[in-house]
């Protein structure tokens, strides 16, 4: 019998506590996309330290699709109050819509919250019919819409097969663009310096000795290692860049830090930069890795020093996909500095469900033209940084 053929039921719960963890990670897969941002003890930690909830205007409401019994799909899904935490921007969709007098929140988002990083977000079972069950949950959301009477979908840092798959059923297709690394046959840092001309490569060098000169050694700590007082110095190094900006927002606290390392220490590390003669430690950046990936998530600083934020948050980075044999390492949104330092500019796929077709039309025009562009933007940033 197919999967068409066979019968589906759907449940949609409110706090991930309420599916068992074994249940919900066989659904990651082994695969490249398996992120570790998707791994229930992740998820939970944000529900469990209170970073969720209708008081942050992430509402969980997450569907569960079962065959005789078994968990065959699921998604991260949340029902927003507001466009915050999510770095798929539709602020504009959401003040067009007030001026044509359609409410445009509240909305259903799938994705990690505040972590704008790549990945399934339709979860599926390995052994099942992954287009039918991706398609499945995808007219799931759009019924979850109807129900809860809200305006849209967003399936946010999907796969590109996602995002074509839910284009089936209406849904639109938005690009974006991040940098990522990607390990091209190297097996040193100095193999990797071999990509870029000569003047280019000496920058680099430069940049990396920089911290030599001022007296500052760069340290990685696993979770494993972290004491209470260095989850504290993680919680403070997210923070330094929250208040050092007018347009930080805290999505995070303490707390969820403590949970990510008692719960998922193998996927947990603290890059510290520390001065020698002091002992003191002056930035960091916290990273997560799974698989052959490396994700780049919260850096802060307690003193600036010249090319300080390039070592901690890129180079040591590399350096470290290297010694653990990784692959690709991604080191967060933004930044088209990481372009002349061998990133690449890396489409970003998403998925968009809207129900008022007076909003749908212009979204879908938007879009299309958005696309273009944003493909215009890569190609010309690959022939720029020699990459192409």
């Amino acid at each position: 019998m197919s999967a068409a053929q066979t019968t589906l039921t759907v449940e949609v719960i409110e706090d991930l506590s309420e599916v068992d963890e074994a249940e919900w990670d066989a659904l990651l897969g082994d695969g490249d996309d398996a992120s570790p941002f998707l791994e229930w003890r992740f998820l939970r930690s944000l529900e469990r330290a209170g970073t969720l909830g209708i008081d942050h205007g992430w509402v969980p409401r997450i569907p569960l699709v079962r065959r005789d019994g078994k968990l065959v799909a699921a998604a991260p899904a949340y029902i927003k109050l507001h466009s915050q935490g999510e770095f798929v921007f539709d602020f504009a969709w959401a003040s067009f819509a007030e001026r044509v007098g359609i409410q445009y929140y509240p909305k259903l988002v799938v994705g990690v919250p505040f972590t704008p990083v790549t990945g399934r977000r339709i979860l599926t079972a390995p052994d099942e019919d992954r287009p039918f069950l991706v398609r499945a949950v995808g007219q799931v959301l759009a019924e979850l819409c109807e129900h809860f009477d809200l305006s849209s979908a967003h399936v946010n840092f999907a796969t590109e097969d996602e995002v074509k798959m839910l284009g089936e059923l209406g849904y639109e297709h938005r690009l974006g663009i991040q940098y990522h690394w990607f390990r091209r046959g190297e097996s040193t840092f100095d193999d990797y310096l071999q990509r870029f001309n000569s003047k280019r490569r000496n920058q680099l060098k430069r940049e990396r000795r920089e911290l030599e000169r001022q007296n500052v050694a760069i340290e990685v700590l696993g979770g494993r290692d972290m004491t209470p007082d260095l989850v504290k110095l993680a919680f403070r190094i997210y923070k330094s860049t929250v208040d050092k900006f007018y347009w930080g927002r805290q999505y995070l606290n303490q707390r969820v830090f403590e949970l990510w390392i008692e719960s998922l220490p193998e996927r947990f590390e603290l890059v510290a930069a520390r001065e020698r003669d002091s002992g003191d430690i002056v930035a960091g950046a916290v990273n997560f890795a799974k698989g052959r990936r490396l994700y780049g998530r919260y850096w802060g600083c307690f003193k600036e020093l010249k090319h300080l934020h390039f070592n901690v948050c890129y180079y040591e980075g590399i350096q470290r996909a290297f010694e653990q044999g990784l692959d690709v390492f991604e080191p967060g949104a933004g930044g088209e500095h990481k372009l002349v330092r061998g990133f690449e500019p890396t489409l970003m796929h998403s998925a968009h469900f809207i129900r008022s077709e007076r909003l749908a039309g212009p979204v879908a025009q938007y879009l299309a033209a958005e696309r273009q562009q944003i493909r215009l933007e890569q190609e010309a940033m690959l022939e720029s940084s020699g990459q192409r």
